[in-house]
């Protein structure tokens, strides 16, 4: 069995200090000096680029203090109301599959949010976790209107997972404003709270950590 440390880090983080130990533990799970963990936490407000970010993409550059990061993905914000995970797992000890990780990280995001009544869903050629808006206009092919409620950007370093995931709980919406989140420009973006569910970001603690387990133990749906 795979021990994985679970921490809950209070208040806001400060970006630069958490990603640098965050990279610090990566590697002593790499050399075998420490559990692979599981952190749940707040950042300030701030955007992140991943490095597939464009710079026409940075709307308001102003607005935030922009981060450079070597997370795979483009850019996206973080902030107050949004739950940050950070994964360091070793990808190689869960099966080497660095695709299957990654949907494994969409599906423990879509087994949690059905705790709360709510459809995640995922969609080709858009990474992260998405809701269909019933509520509102559909788009102009006819399609529905859909929102984003999760993000995924992970790195790995000698198989190592870091950087992770964040999902929308009850941030302030007009933040993303600043981007277009994850290059994305014909969708927006929600939260538990905007979707009407008084849902806390200890609610949703409770959900990932019952979820995980079953969720990595069974494998992601590309390995069924």
């Amino acid at each position: 069995m795979i021990l994985v440390e679970w921490t809950h880090i209070p208040g806001l983080a400060p970006y630069e200090a958490t990603l640098a130990a965050m990279e610090a533990r990566a590697e002593a799970i790499a050399q075998g000096a420490a559990d692979e963990a599981i952190w749940l936490l707040e950042h300030p407000p701030l955007y992140t680029a991943g490095t597939s970010a464009r710079a026409a993409d940075l709307i308001d550059p102003g607005r935030f203090p922009v981060y450079t990061t070597g997370r795979g993905g483009q850019y996206t914000y973080h902030g107050p109301g949004q739950r940050v995970v950070y994964a360091m797992l070793d990808v190689r000890a869960r099966g080497g599959d660095v695709r299957c990780f990654v949907r494994a990280l969409e599906d423990w995001v879509i087994a949690a949010l059905a705790q709360f009544n709510v459809r995640g869903e995922i969609r080709p050629g858009r990474v992260g976790v998405w809701v269909v808006r019933p509520d509102r206009p559909a788009n102009a092919d006819g399609s529905p209107a859909e929102d984003k409620i999760a993000a995924i950007g992970i790195k790995l370093r000698r198989w190592v997972s870091f950087h992770g995931l964040s999902i929308n709980v009850e941030p302030d919406l007009s933040h993303f404003a600043g981007i277009v989140p994850c290059g994305i420009r014909d969708h927006g973006v929600t939260s538990l709270v905007d979707l009407g569910l008084p849902v806390t970001l200890a609610d949703l603690d409770v959900a990932l950590r019952s979820s995980f387990d079953k969720v990595f133990a069974e494998g992601p749906a590309c390995r069924r």
